[in-house]
């Protein structure tokens, strides 16, 4: 327990120099930050017009109504920020780093590989997104009438993890591929974008894309699910309990891939 307690201390002052780096180079380029950031915010505010011109034409989508998918769209934002704001390292690893050489610095120094491609990753994009999805939840949940209790919230929380879970496993599971085959940045964004289908109910769907969207990538999991029981009130072990074990399931998935990367990783030859 200690040397849990010591591990997770020295990683949480590790993030902090660099994110306090980051930060800094950051400063020097505060044009490129503001139009990322201005570029990011567009993307939502074309998301949620999306969502808005379905319903100029109809009043309910498989019996869910505007304000409902909007909260289910805000939660999903929640969970997806979070992974984003320390995981999207990730992306590097599965494009480009292991191909030209430059992860092999993650073998030479003094921390846990995974752990420095995590510290080397902050997004401040992410806090764009988990601001959207915060207001997002906020007014939805206003306009509904919406007045959940402790159970609920804790509950929420717990799903917010789980999903988060959910996603940086997968990226962790399909980056590292790339330490064998030296590239899979296309493979993990293929993945990645089905992400896409949560922000909206799973019911709208077809049986197959419903089935791979839950039991096989469950990003369902991140949004929907839990979404719906916060609404709802119901099916509380499918929702929450499923978004906790698929995001530990996928997690263990993600460590051994990693692990197994590891042991067979060449570098990148000449």
């Amino acid at each position: 327990m200690k040397k849990l307690y010591a591990g997770i201390c020295r990683f949480l002052c590790l993030y902090k120099a660099f994110t306090a780096q980051f930060i800094k180079r950051l400063a020097e380029y505060r044009g490129d930050f503001l139009i990322g950031t201005v570029a990011f915010l567009l993307r939502q505010i074309l998301n949620l017009v999306f969502i808005f011109l379905i319903f100029s034409n109809i009043t309910e989508l498989q019996g869910w109504n505007l304000q409902q998918i909007i909260f289910i769209y805000g939660f999903s934002q929640i969970p997806r920020g979070i992974d984003h704001l320390y995981a999207d390292n990730l992306w590097k690893v599965s494009y480009f780093l292991v191909r030209n050489g430059n992860f092999d610095k993650y073998l030479l120094r003094p921390i846990n590989p995974l752990f420095h491609v995590f510290l080397e990753g902050f997004e401040p994009d992410a806090l764009a997104e988990l601001l959207s999805g915060i207001i997002l939840i906020i007014v939805s949940s206003a306009n509904l009438s919406l007045r959940l209790n402790g159970v609920q919230i804790v509950l929420g929380i717990a799903a917010i993890a789980g999903g988060t879970m959910i996603y940086t496993g997968i990226k962790i599971a399909f980056a590292a591929i790339a330490l064998k085959t030296k590239r899979s940045g296309s493979l993990l964004h293929m993945v990645y974008m089905t992400s896409d289908f949560s922000k909206y109910p799973v019911t709208i769907y077809n049986e197959v894309i419903k089935t791979i969207i839950t039991y096989i990538i469950p990003f369902a999991f991140t949004a929907y699910y839990p979404a719906s029981y916060l609404l709802t009130g119901e099916n509380s072990l499918f929702c929450i309990g499923g978004t906790i074990a698929a995001g530990a399931l996928w997690i263990i998935i993600g460590l051994l891939a990693w692990k197994k990367g590891l042991s067979v990783y060449e570098s990148a030859g000449n």
